[in-house]
């Protein structure tokens, strides 16, 4: 049966301080890219039916490091939108916020758990619609891929908050006995 690899893009300047980045566009810093090009090694001879990116650079540069052949760029992919939050680290904002935690309670000026479920909804649908045609490939960021993982097993948005995920790994969704499972998560 067909299989659905998330990659998550890698390393940045950003990622590297804990930086939320949502809409921010940095690029891969020179480990990053040696990460993306191992990717390609782990997958490589795979073939996908398709490949879902999303329009960040880093997940782009990423693909393409990997080898992968991008097949759409697909902007519910993006990363969750951390709003008034953009740039700045989980410590400072539980400076001014001690008890803030975004898998339930969203971001100020940007995203609800409830709206970036439902565009990740959006991006499941379109992928088990391919899985009819072979494995699928969702390249993105670390909090939009546990959200994916969480609303591929039936669970809510909060439950991605339990699924650590690094940058440049892999995971892999599938089925068994006809209901969707994790069958790697967080793979280097």
């Amino acid at each position: 049966m067909a299989e659905i690899v998330l990659v998550r893009h890698g390393q940045t300047e950003w990622s590297v301080a804990g930086r939320h980045t949502g809409s921010t566009d940095i690029p891969l810093t020179p480990v990053g890219e040696e990460q993306a090009r191992a990717i390609g090694q782990r997958i490589k001879g795979r073939e996908f039916a398709q490949v879902l990116c999303s329009p960040r650079v880093r997940a782009r540069r990423t693909a393409e490091l990997a080898g992968l052949r991008v097949t759409e760029i697909v902007e519910d992919l993006a990363e969750w939108d951390y709003g008034d939050y953009e740039g700045i680290t989980t410590k400072e904002i539980h400076e001014t916020s001690p008890d803030w935690y975004l898998w339930t309670d969203g971001v100020p000026g940007g995203e609800s758990p409830e709206r970036i479920g439902a565009r990740i909804d959006r991006v499941l649908a379109k992928a088990r619609a391919a899985l009819e045609h072979g494995d699928v490939a969702l390249v993105a960021h670390g909090h939009a891929l546990r959200v994916v993982g969480a609303r591929w097993i039936e669970e809510p948005v909060r439950v991605g908050g339990r699924l650590r995920l690094d940058t440049a790994t892999l995971c892999r969704l599938g089925f068994e006995h006809g209901r969707p499972v994790i069958l790697e998560w967080n793979s280097r």
